[in-house]
């Protein structure tokens, strides 16, 4: 007999996958996590869940069944959000990372487990370029289990609800040979709302409703992650010269440039110091979503970065969750996850079409019940 509606999360970071499975009425079994602090920031949000807080690749899945009482086809669900690190973009070393294989130790979870759904996230870069072998190694594999595969599919986050545009790799497989439709976007541009009858996108201004504005160096006492980082009288000059709501760095007068971009106006990262539009959702957020200096990062009107706090709003987490580790850690943390809702979004569409029309977790909702101080260290 299968066990109701239930998720083992490898790559789990902060926990965005397993609250959103959580708030579809899943129950998340296992997880793995190899950083410490993010290991830590899960605990603290999901105790009941048993983590292998270790490298994926020394987790034995026949110990992981039988720490959750699992056999083989008991699972519904194996969430694989491996680092997305090595595919980005934004990674310009041509060194060969480590990390580029971890998305195929699905593969041994998925023969030993057989779960009925697989569900990957990553970045877009994974279907080009040097890592398209991978990704086709790892469709080869799950074909041969006898998986179908939807996708795989690049989304923006901000077409479910997300007020951020986040484009993501998506890919779901499905035991028996199935090939599940993918969820239909629930948002769009206004224009686009008008004519189709869909919300309108999310916004900056939404995301950041009730929280107190701050400047640099201020924090809210009533809130450890709502902490302006103090920037330094040259940055804050800057900022004075960045049009609020959405302007760039191409505003600052010749003295005020970055010595990088002097006579390359033109060249390198235009969304340094750029501010965020109220109106629109927010660029994507990175490790580095609360640094002036890693991209499009100031607040719409305030002459500062946003803070954690508004970081974690962009994604879609409730303020009630606890984040461990320092200033910096955390906002890599929140930089990292995946967009709560948009993991339910995806958890809703595994409910509706698993074999188990009666499972109902017990822990729905259980994301609620860890409300109180944040644990913001370091």
């Amino acid at each position: 007999m299968k066990k109701g509606l239930t998720v083992i999360d490898l790559f789990s970071g902060s926990g965005g996958v397993t609250l959103g499975f959580k708030n579809r009425g899943f129950r998340v079994l296992a997880a793995v996590e190899i950083d410490p602090v993010a290991a830590e920031t899960y605990r603290l949000n999901h105790p009941e869940v048993i983590l292998f807080e270790r490298d994926v690749r020394t987790v034995d899945p026949s110990e992981m069944m039988d720490g959750c009482g699992l056999r083989p086809g008991e699972l519904t669900v194996l969430s694989v959000c491996a680092p997305c690190q090595p595919f980005s973009v934004q990674n310009r070393s041509k060194k060969e990372d480590p990390r580029v294989t971890l998305i195929l130790e699905a593969l041994r979870f998925v023969r030993s487990m057989k779960p009925e759904f697989v569900f990957f996230e990553n970045v877009p870069g994974l279907y080009r370029g040097r890592y398209r072998d991978v990704l086709e190694e790892l469709i080869r594999g799950l074909e041969y289990e006898g998986y179908g595969i939807s996708g795989p599919k690049v989304v923006d986050a901000a077409d479910y609800g997300v007020p951020q545009f986040r484009k993501r790799l998506i890919m779901l497989a499905a035991s028996g040979g199935r090939v599940l439709p993918f969820p239909e976007p629930t948002h769009a541009s206004p224009e686009t709302a008008r004519q189709t009858g869909k919300k309108p996108w999310r916004t900056v201004r939404e995301a950041f409703r009730g929280l107190p504005p701050l400047r640099s160096g201020e924090k809210d006492e009533n809130d450890l992650l709502h902490r302006a980082r103090k920037h330094r009288p040259v940055a804050l000059e800057r900022l004075k010269y960045i049009p609020k709501d959405g302007g760039n760095r191409h505003s600052l007068p010749s003295h005020l440039q970055l010595s990088c971009h002097v006579g390359n106006g033109n060249l390198g990262f235009h969304d340094v110091y750029g501010r965020m539009e109220c109106d629109r959702p927010s660029n994507t957020l990175t490790t580095g979503c609360t640094n002036l200096t890693k991209g499009r990062f100031a607040h719409p009107e305030q002459d500062r970065a946003i803070t954690p706090r508004e970081a974690a709003r962009l994604q879609t987490f409730p303020d009630d969750y606890r984040f461990a580790g320092s200033y910096e850690q955390i906002s890599a943390q929140i930089g990292n996850a995946v967009p709560v809702l948009l993991a339910e979004v995806f958890a809703q569409t595994f409910r509706e079409h698993s074999n188990d029309r009666s499972g109902r977790s017990e822990s729905c909702g259980e994301a609620n019940e860890y409300a109180g101080s944040m644990a913001l260290r370091g």
